[in-house]
């Protein structure tokens, strides 16, 4: 792999970094997201954001987006808020418990250095 390439990004499922559940809490989802290794939730963390959550379920969520990184377990907590059209009892939606956000979650794909992804050990140098 030449300089250049090691300076570049590398595109990859979230599932490769880390698995998930979701569900409701009233209006809102909660999507927990727990690292494969421990020691990889600074990589998590900083990929996992509001803005990133905010541009891949777009106008699903009417509300606020929070992250909350659960060091104990190597995780992060993701509340997507006015995200089930008033809860799981009188929403009309197809998945009206949230179900599904933790499965597009793990789907939707993060960009990593190239540099950190072979360290990882996510992809062959």
């Amino acid at each position: 792999m030449t300089d250049n390439q090691l300076n570049e990004v590398v595109r990859l499922p979230l599932s490769m970094l880390a698995h998930g559940r979701s569900g409701d809490k009233g209006d809102s989802v909660n999507i927990g997201l727990i690292a494969h290794e421990t020691d990889w939730l600074p990589v998590l963390e900083s990929v996992i954001t509001p803005e990133w959550l905010a541009n891949l379920f777009g106008e699903e969520v009417k509300g606020d987006i929070e992250v909350y990184s659960v060091p104990g377990v190597g995780a992060v907590n993701c509340v997507l808020n006015g995200a089930l059209q008033g809860g799981g009892t009188v929403s009309l939606r197809k998945d009206a418990q949230g179900k599904l956000f933790g499965q597009v979650i793990l789907q939707a794909e993060v960009d990593l250095p190239i540099q950190q992804a072979i360290r990882l050990g996510l992809i062959q140098p």
